[in-house]
């Protein structure tokens, strides 16, 4: 087994696969939203096991998931 091959001997690039990364970045904020939904709706019961922190991990994650979102957004124009 070699580590280094000429230039002559390599094989070309593959090509890029496409996706759509608008369409994960959206979907992984909408799980997020309903993470954060659910955290509010059983705020008491998190916060008496001692995870009151979910809340906070829910909303920290939308709002990168939205960061996120914008650019995405930005970087196709």
């Amino acid at each position: 087994m070699r580590l280094w091959l000429k230039d002559s001997e390599r094989r070309p690039d593959p090509v890029p696969a496409r996706a759509n990364a608008r369409k994960a970045v959206a979907v992984g904020s909408a799980v997020w939203l309903i993470a954060l939904v659910l955290a509010v709706v059983f705020r008491t019961e998190l916060s008496d096991a001692g995870l009151g922190w979910w809340l906070w991990c829910a909303a920290i994650g939308l709002g990168l998931g939205l960061a996120g979102l914008a650019f995405v957004l930005l970087r196709r124009r």
